[in-house]
């Protein structure tokens, strides 16, 4: 029986954006996806109409859940819905689906071939990525520290499009500290440097113009994640 799936989509005030994001995706993956699948609205506290919107969504579509935060954070929403959830793979994407959804499929190969984590790569060779010169030179920046301070073999640590076994998830999240954008990179440092096996996959991706990241705060937070990781050490966590 094929493994059943989760997809998480993490928002934060997001009521315009919701209704063609879920309808593009649901329509893709009853199209694409043999596996059984859930996805999963994690609102992060947002503050306008976000909320309604996902509860009707919730009932127009059977395969879609809501579930509220009242904290902000990725990182978070990652943390409740990944340890809540009981599907054997667990995985999320931006709200904005900049990363070509025909590359979801291949997160959940690459699990189930006998990866523990799979995650899209916006700087491999073979991706096509839209974006401006500023957001580029900080992407690859930020990762060329990541290596050089971790050894660590995947090329992109930031990209919004995820996925991991249950089991993988349940002993690497409870020892992450970040609950962020950091969230991320320091989910890939911990499982490169505690032997779980990730798969990177190059996709193609399109900025989203409307992005509300701040990068200047968003690169603060990640520098000082990885300082504290390289001095602090990396949390020890049960083998794969």
């Amino acid at each position: 029986m094929a493994a059943s799936v989760d997809l998480v989509i993490p928002v934060y005030n997001e009521e315009a954006a919701l209704p063609d994001s879920i309808a593009r995706l649901t329509q893709f993956l009853r199209e694409n996806l043999v596996n059984p699948w859930q996805v999963t609205i994690a609102d992060n506290a947002s503050i306008d109409g976000t909320r309604p919107v996902s509860e009707e969504l919730a009932e127009q579509y059977p395969n879609v859940s809501y579930f509220y935060l009242p904290q902000k954070g990725r990182g978070r929403a990652l943390r409740a819905t990944w340890l809540a959830s009981d599907a054997d793979i667990v995985s999320y994407m931006d709200v904005d689906l900049s990363t070509d959804l025909t590359h979801f499929p291949q997160l959940v190969e690459a699990l189930e071939s006998g990866y523990h984590l799979a995650t899209g790569s916006r700087l491999s060779r073979e991706s096509t990525v839209t974006r401006g010169f500023k957001r580029e030179f900080i992407s690859r920046s930020y990762n060329l520290l990541i290596k050089s301070l971790f050894f660590t073999p995947f090329p992109d640590a930031q990209c919004g499009f995820k996925a991991s076994t249950r089991q993988a998830a349940q002993s690497i999240i409870p020892a992450i500290e970040n609950n962020n954008w950091f969230f991320d990179t320091e989910l890939l440092i911990i499982a490169a440097k505690r032997g779980y096996r990730i798969k990177s996959i190059p996709v193609k991706w399109d900025d989203d113009p409307t992005s509300t990241v701040n990068i200047t705060n968003t690169a603060l937070e990640d520098i000082n994640g990885l300082l504290r990781l390289r001095f602090g050490g990396i949390p020890r966590v049960s083998g794969p």
